[in-house]
């Protein structure tokens, strides 16, 4: 395929087939092996059945599109423009408000994880020249910036990674919430239904957003994640 052919490509099924597949929760970068706080959740009994593990993945989202979301789009914004200096201050200033070791660590796991296969799939400059910022340290390598990174490389626009990053943090709670709970595909499909309806509401508040709107308010949240690195018995990574 020639690069006309591939950027035309992008507002058709290649574009959509491409979304698909880094935005797959099966794409292997180990978000499968945390659960954004839920085990200590439920553990610590705030989630206890269908209505709560709904009102926790809601607010996951919300925290996330107000701080995650903001930088993934405005790293977006610089990638497309092959400006990796500011990709990397982006990325230093999410490294710094993940307050708990753990939410530090599943972001890098997954970012380098995400800029090793892009670099490898795509084979675009931009995402090696990413990879290798990651690999020699000059960056934390946070995964929101790595799929910002990611989507331009292939002109893929802001408002699909912002979805995909959307997608994946309401999926990785629902998904943990199926191995941790006694609830159902059927019942975790609908919240995931839901939940998805909020997204376009999101993108446009953080597309207006600058760096310094960044937020994401939910100490509960941040106390759970921080409970669960001491915790005893553990079915997820921290």
């Amino acid at each position: 395929m020639t690069p006309e052919e591939d950027r035309a490509g992008q507002s058709s099924g290649v574009g959509l087939a491409r979304l698909l597949q880094f935005g797959d929760s099966s794409f292997p970068i180990g978000g499968f092996s945390f659960s954004n706080g839920l085990e200590s959740a439920i553990q610590q009994r705030v989630v206890t059945d269908a209505a709560s593990l709904l009102a926790f993945a809601r607010t996951a989202t919300i925290q996330t599109a107000r701080g995650d979301g903001v930088a993934l789009i405005h790293a977006h914004r610089a990638a497309r423009i092959d400006d990796l200096a500011e990709v990397g201050r982006i990325d230093e200033r999410v490294f710094a408000r993940k307050l708990s070791s753990e939410s530090r660590t599943m972001s890098v796991r997954m970012g380098r994880k995400a800029a090793e296969l892009g670099a490898e799939a795509i084979n675009a400059p931009v995402v090696a020249a990413w990879r290798d910022r990651i690999e020699s340290g000059a960056t934390p390598g946070c995964y929101p910036i790595s799929l910002a990174v990611n989507f331009a490389a292939q002109e893929l626009g802001d408002r699909e990674a912002f979805a995909v990053h959307q997608y994946g943090v309401a999926a990785t709670i629902l998904s943990a919430g199926l191995r941790l709970m006694r609830i159902g595909h059927v019942e975790t499909q609908k919240m995931l239904y839901s939940l998805s309806s909020g997204v376009e509401t999101a993108y446009l508040r953080a597309a207006a957003s600058s760096l310094d709107d960044m937020s994401g308010f939910a100490p509960m949240t941040e106390i759970l994640t921080a409970v669960h690195v001491k915790a005893h018995v553990r079915l997820f990574m921290n």
